[in-house]
């Protein structure tokens, strides 16, 4: 059921750039163009936002009409998917291979047990174990263009999803445009260039403990930007802080994260996944980041 959206796109004129204002998967989504051409913004707002929220509507687990609600429910039976879910299905299993079996789409179903909201609740360890049963890549059936999960089993993608909507977006842009253009989307980012002045863009990196006070200005001429971290999502027991980010392994979150985690990579799906990698390494995040010559800056 699609309906008209276009009333949640916002578009103001600063002084030297255009921003476009709208939501999707659960963040701010921001796009900056640098050009005095009000009707390529205007068609531009519409193209992204249309792409965008075609995304969410395909790939979230909130749906009830779409691919994943199909392959998550398909009790055994096998799904045949298109070529875009083929895709991001075979990522995930990339994702899987090179972080020894941290990175798994199908631990999605760890919410059930974990409520990241600040508080010293912690999850109930009976009920952890219960899940891990069914969480494991291994235990997925994928043979392009088939999968089949067990009972029990999900896939969830908002591991990778909004990363992914930020290149697809990137792509489009740079189809229908030469100007200079910042997409960023709840802090995973891309530019198609430098400003037209041949000055970077300039991006500024949130203070974990003070969300309206920036940590640091970052500058960027090309590729991503992506950060993982728990500044918004965590438990805190006895002086212990648990990330959002969980071991798929143990069901248990990571401890002794930096709080963020911010990478540099030519596609932004690519810095997601090095960030995810990275804090899924605990407190050896940074040696990891610093062996895989990857440009990153931690704040613990």
């Amino acid at each position: 059921m699609s309906h008209d959206r276009s009333n949640q796109i916002h578009i103001q004129h600063h002084t030297n750039y255009w921003h476009i204002q709208f939501e999707a998967m659960a963040s701010v989504c921001d796009i900056l163009v640098d050009t005095d051409d009000e009707n390529l913004v205007k068609r531009l707002s519409h193209l992204i936002s249309k792409e965008t929220w075609r995304i969410e509507q395909k790939f979230s687990r909130y749906q009830q009409d779409n691919i994943l609600y199909k392959i998550n429910n398909c009790e055994g039976g096998v799904v045949q998917v298109d070529a875009e879910t083929a895709e991001l299905i075979d990522f995930a299993a990339q994702c899987y291979t090179l972080s020894g079996g941290m990175f798994d789409v199908t631990s999605g179903i760890l919410r059930r047990a974990w409520r990241f909201d600040g508080s010293s609740l912690l999850a109930d360890p009976a009920v952890v174990d219960s899940l891990l049963a069914h969480i494991g890549w291994e235990k997925v059936r994928w043979l392009n263009p088939v999968i089949s999960l067990s009972y029990g089993m999900e896939l969830d993608f908002g591991g990778i999803g909004k990363e992914y909507a930020v290149d697809k977006v990137w792509q489009l842009v740079v189809d229908h445009t030469n100007e200079p253009v910042l997409i960023n989307f709840g802090g995973d980012l891309r530019v198609t260039g430098a400003r037209r002045d041949g000055s970077p863009w300039q991006v500024g990196i949130e203070n974990p403990e003070q969300h309206s006070q920036t940590h640091g200005i970052l500058e960027i001429s090309q590729g991503a930007l992506a950060t993982s971290g728990d500044s918004k999502r965590f438990l805190l027991k006895d002086g212990i802080r648990y990330s959002h980010i969980l071991n798929p392994m143990t069901g248990w979150p990571i401890t002794d994260a930096p709080h963020s985690v911010t990478v540099a990579a030519p596609t932004c799906i690519e810095a997601g996944m090095m960030a995810t990698f990275a804090s899924l390494q605990g407190e050896f995040a940074e040696q990891f980041l610093e062996a895989m010559d990857t440009p990153h800056w931690c704040i613990r």
